[in-house]
């Protein structure tokens, strides 16, 4: 009880961080999941994962599309490849059988230290103008401004990802549509969160069509535990979209996430370098 409990405040909390800044939480859940829940990492694990991803991307993409900050363009143009590679990234996961483990840490561990040299270069940098509201902008990129396949590209990577390490891959889509399709920040942020809100279902379904019969009997057991979290994650997706945009801002945001993601490096080393070690 005292684990479901943590699990719970956990994933809340998370959802509420993760929102206003464009991510699903994947990077967070899984460890939350894993660590806390002791789960295994296998497909299960992924799905479930995802299925929390998913809500967050939901609950703070419906916000962001209200208040105009989708590129619909970059979106339709970012699915083309973004939703095959997802595809490709669960059969990337049914094919390393136990492996995945091992690889899907050393791959987190990248991303992980990837994503924080991004995260602490950003809040290094110095604040931009916001004196030209965005407002005065067009609702919608145009479609010549878009660079399709470099924007393509860096989408499928993303989905692969996805797949792969039960993330939304906000910290790929962001940057991606800001260089490729030359939305400004709020509405690559809002951009992201559409292209997961086709990506991450694509992934849960594909990753739930193969698991296995003691994975079902797993989810089975704790279905009523599981059906909360997502209810968890969507309150705490849109009260971090609604509030988080007004009255939280990005730079601690960003504080939050950077201490998270130490937190979640650590372990994973902890844990991969002695097995690396083993295999030398």
């Amino acid at each position: 009880m005292i684990d479901q409990a943590i699990l719970a405040v956990g994933v809340f909390l998370i959802a509420f961080t993760f929102a206003p800044v464009g991510m699903g939480g994947g990077l967070i859940f899984v460890p939350l999941l894993h660590y806390v829940g002791g789960w295994t990492i296998d497909g299960a694990l992924i799905a479930v994962s995802l299925s929390l991803t998913a809500v967050v991307s939901y609950g703070s993409g419906l916000a962001h599309r209200k208040k105009g900050h989708v590129s619909d363009a970059a979106v339709k143009s970012g699915l083309v490849g973004a939703v095959p590679a997802a595809l490709l990234g669960v059969a990337i996961v049914l094919s390393l059988g136990s492996d995945l483990d091992l690889v899907f840490k050393l791959l987190s561990t990248i991303m992980l230290i990837w994503s924080l040299r991004k995260t602490l270069k950003k809040l290094g940098a110095p604040p931009t103008s916001t004196t030209s509201p965005e407002t005065s902008k067009p609702s919608e990129s145009p479609c010549d401004e878009v660079e399709h396949w470099p924007l393509r590209i860096g989408t499928g990577i993303g989905g692969m990802l996805s797949s792969i390490l039960a993330i939304g891959s906000g910290v790929i889509y962001v940057p991606v549509l800001q260089q490729y399709a030359h939305l400004p920040t709020r509405k690559a942020i809002g951009s992201s969160l559409h292209l997961m809100m086709v990506v991450v279902p694509v992934a849960i379904v594909t990753h739930l069509i193969f698991i296995e019969a003691s994975d079902w009997e797993t989810l089975r057991e704790q279905a009523w535990f599981l059906l909360s979290l997502p209810l968890l994650t969507y309150v705490g997706a849109k009260l971090g979209a609604v509030f988080g945009m007004k009255y939280i801002s990005s730079e601690n945001i960003l504080r939050v996430f950077c201490f998270l993601i130490a937190i979640v490096l650590v372990k994973y080393l902890l844990d991969v370098v002695p097995q690396l070690l083993a295999l030398v």
